[in-house]
Order: C-alpha cells, then sequence, then structure tokens
C-alpha cells in the first residue's frame, strides 16, 4: 500500500536544488527528475531566492533586527516596572484595610 506522505526538505537541499534552477544549465523537468522534487515546487523555491537574494547584502536588515531587539527590552523594562507599580499597589491596599 502507497502512503502520500509529505516529504520534508533541509534548507541546505532546497538552496541546492535552487541554485540549479538559477544557473538555468537544466530545464525544470531535468531537476524534478534528478532531485525527485516536482517542477512547480523547484520554481517556487527559484523565486523565495531570487525575492530574498537582495536584502542579504542589505544593512536594512541588521537595522530592522536591532530595532525589533531595541522594541523587545523596552517591552521588557515595562513590564517590570508595571510589576513594581502593582505589588506596591497591593501592599499599600493591604495596609489601608
Amino acid at each position: 500500500m502507497v502512503t502520500n506522505m509529505r516529504r520534508k526538505h533541509d534548507g541546505a537541499f532546497k538552496a541546492k536544488v535552487a541554485l540549479e534552477a538559477i544557473k538555468g544549465e537544466k530545464t525544470l523537468a531535468q531537476l524534478s527528475s534528478e532531485f525527485g522534487v516536482h517542477a512547480n515546487q523547484i520554481g517556487q523555491w527559484r523565486k523565495q531566492v531570487l525575492k530574498e537574494l537582495p536584502n542579504l547584502f542589505s544593512n536594512r536588515r541588521k537595522r530592522q533586527d536591532r530595532e525589533q531587539e531595541d522594541l523587545v527590552s523596552e517591552l521588557y523594562r515595562q513590564i517590570g516596572q508595571l510589576k513594581v507599580e502593582v505589588d506596591w499597589l497591593k501592599k499599600k491596599s493591604h495596609m489601608l484595610q
């Protein structure tokens, strides 16, 4: 009995197949039979690589990562401050009772 299970490919395999597709030395059909992956999937991987390639050499990505880290640290700081204030208010409310 044949089961139709999805195969999961790691990033290195996808990169290798996409790079071969970008080279253009073989057709998608040839690559499909060589690597055992559907031609449409190879096309999608190739498009994804070509889309992300300009960002690889961009400083914008580093800036976005740094801004994200700054935001997270600021939010943690605010959470800590609010926790201290809530604890203080709880303590004061017990004193008033």
